[in-house]
């Protein structure tokens, strides 16, 4: 299944293992699947605005034993009701067809939430 394409997130509150998780994702990702794995940047925030980085091999690498996640994470943002406005002055709207727009842009054939409850509810 060579070629394939994934996205990976972090969502929810910064917690030690995350790398952890990302690093077994991508490893597994290409070298046993021979995938290409792309990280959204702060959860769901990235995936709505499209902010993301590839991942090779090598960004796997010695973050293991770093706490937290060299993606960034939200525990705010929720594709459903995606605040358009600002702190002070949130306006909502379902940004759900953007997220379907930016995973088609690039391909993805899956794309694995790493989080908690609202994380996962959201997926």
């Amino acid at each position: 299944m060579a070629g394939r394409k994934i996205g990976v997130l972090t969502g929810g509150g910064d917690c030690p293992g995350l790398n952890a998780v990302i690093r077994a994702v991508v490893k597994t990702a290409i070298l046993e699947h021979g995938y290409e794995v792309s990280g959204f940047e702060d959860g769901y925030f990235g995936l709505v605005k499209n902010r993301y980085r590839k991942l090779p091999l090598e960004s796997a690498s010695g973050i293991i034993t770093i706490g937290g996640t060299i993606l960034g994470t939200s525990n705010k943002d929720n594709p459903f009701k995606f605040n358009v406005g600002t702190p002070e002055k949130p306006r909502y709207r379902d940004c759900s067809e953007d997220v379907m727009k930016v995973c088609r842009k690039h391909g993805l054939d899956a794309l694995i939430t790493i989080g908690g409850d609202g994380t996962l509810k959201v997926a």
